[in-house]
C-alpha cells in the first residue's frame, strides 16, 4: 500500500504542475497578442528610417557625416545582450547568451569586449565570465519609448566619447509564436549601404541640408532601433514561454496518464493478492 500511496502523491503533484503550466501558457498567450501587435506595427517605420539614414550617410563626402557614422579601427566592443527577467521560456535566454559569448570569445577575440545587459537572466550568467558595465532589468517594468531612450542615449554617449569603437545588439527576433531567431545587429557606427545601391533611389531634394537632417534624425533612429530590438525580444519571450508551457502541459498530461495506469495496475495486483490470500486461507481451513 505504501507504493500505491507514493504513486497517488505523484499523480497529485503532476496534476498541480499541469494546472500551473496551463495557466502560464494562457497568460503568455494573452500578453503575446499585444506584444506582437506592437512590434509588427513599428517594424516598417524603423526599417524605413534606418534605410533612409544609411542612404544619406552613403552620399555624404568625407567627414561631413555624423560622428555616429564614423568608421573606426575596432579595438573595444560593447555588446548589448537583451534577455528576459524571468525564465521558463525554453532556450530563449540561453541562445542569446551563447551568441554573446561567441562574439566575445570568437568574433572579437583579442579585443576589449564589455557588456550591457537588458534582462536579469542574461546579467546573472554573463557577469560570471565577462565585464558588465550596466544592467537594465527595470526597463521591462514599464516598456515605453522614453525609458528605452535613456538607455540609447547612454550608449550614444559612450560611443561619442570614444569609450567603444563598436556597439552590437544581440536579441531574439520574433518570427512567430513557435520560432525566435537570434540576431546580431550593429548599433554603432551606422553602416552606410553601398553607393551603387543608393544611386538609383537618391534623387531627392533635401530641405534643410543632408547634414542637418542626419544630425537630427540619427539619435531618433538609434533610439527607435533599440526600442524595436527590445520590443522584438519581449514578443519573442512570450512566444517562447507560451510554447514551452504548452509542451510542459502536454508532457505533464502524458506523465499523469502513465502514472494513473501504473497506479491502476498496482492496485489491481494488490487486490488480486488479497483475494488469493483469502482463498488460500479458506482452503487451509477446509483441510
Amino acid at each position: 500500500m505504501a507504493n500505491l500511496k507514493e504513486i497517488r502523491s505523484r499523480i497529485t503533484s503532476v496534476g498541480s504542475t499541469m494546472q500551473i503550466t496551463s495557466a502560464m501558457k494562457m497568460v503568455s498567450a494573452a500578453k503575446l497578442k499585444k506584444a506582437q501587435d506592437a512590434i509588427t506595427a513599428m517594424r516598417p517605420y524603423s526599417d524605413k528610417l534606418t534605410e533612409l539614414l544609411q542612404s544619406l550617410s552613403a552620399t555624404l563626402d568625407g567627414d561631413a557625416g555624423s560622428v555616429f557614422a564614423e568608421q573606426r579601427d575596432v579595438k573595444s566592443v560593447l555588446v548589448v545582450a537583451i534577455t528576459s527577467n524571468r525564465g521558463l521560456c525554453g532556450a530563449f535566454n540561453t541562445n542569446v547568451i551563447k551568441a554573446s559569448n561567441k562574439l566575445a570569445e570568437s568574433t572579437y577575440a583579442g579585443k576589449k569586449v564589455s557588456f550591457v545587459t537588458i534582462g536579469k537572466k542574461g546579467n546573472d550568467i554573463l557577469k560570471k565570465n565577462h565585464y558588465v558595465t550596466h544592467n537594465n532589468n527595470e526597463v521591462y517594468d514599464d516598456l515605453t519609448f522614453d525609458n528605452v531612450s535613456d538607455i540609447a542615449e547612454r550608449l550614444m554617449t559612450l560611443y561619442k566619447e570614444g569609450a567603444y569603437d563598436k556597439i552590437v545588439l544581440v536579441y531574439n527576433h520574433f518570427k512567430n509564436a513557435a520560432t525566435q531567431i537570434v540576431k546580431t545587429e550593429d548599433f554603432l557606427p551606422i553602416k552606410p549601404i553601398e553607393s551603387e545601391e543608393v544611386s538609383s533611389s537618391a534623387d531627392y531634394i533635401f530641405e534643410p541640408s543632408k547634414e542637418e537632417i542626419i544630425e537630427t534624425l540619427i539619435p531618433k533612429s538609434l533610439k527607435t532601433q533599440l526600442y524595436k530590438a527590445i520590443r522584438d525580444s519581449f514578443a519573442s519571450e512570450h512566444g517562447a514561454r507560451m510554447t514551452a508551457m504548452h509542451k510542459a502541459t502536454d508532457n505533464a498530461a502524458d506523465l499523469k496518464a502513465e502514472l494513473t495506469l501504473t497506479y491502476n495496475k498496482a492496485r489491481q495486483a494488490a487486490i488480486t493478492n488479497e483475494i488469493l490470500e483469502i482463498v488460500g486461507g479458506a482452503e487451509a481451513l477446509n483441510n
